[in-house]
């Protein structure tokens, strides 16, 4: 999981938030200040502004869908399983 955010905006600050009450690990990932050069941003998303939280296949843009999504995420686990051998 990676988030896409700037350090003074409010929404991100809210998306951080969230993840940490919920002890979800992520990639942090601040990007420039100025929208035209937020590269990844759009390269992930189409779109400059943030935050942007990316799941693997699942990219969220807008931060009500980001908090609505980290409420009800489970993290996957590998589950082994020992054959008989």
């Amino acid at each position: 999981m990676t988030l896409y955010h700037t350090q003074w905006c409010p929404d991100c600050a809210v998306v951080r938030e969230k993840l940490a009450d919920r002890a979800i690990s992520y990639e942090d990932v601040v990007v420039q200040d100025f929208r035209p050069l937020r590269k990844q941003v759009f390269e992930v998303s189409g779109q400059y502004y943030v935050p942007v939280l990316v799941d693997g296949e699942t990219v969220l843009t807008e931060t009500e869908d980001i908090l609505e999504y980290l409420e009800t995420y489970k993290p996957q686990t590998a589950v082994v399983h020992e054959g008989n051998s």
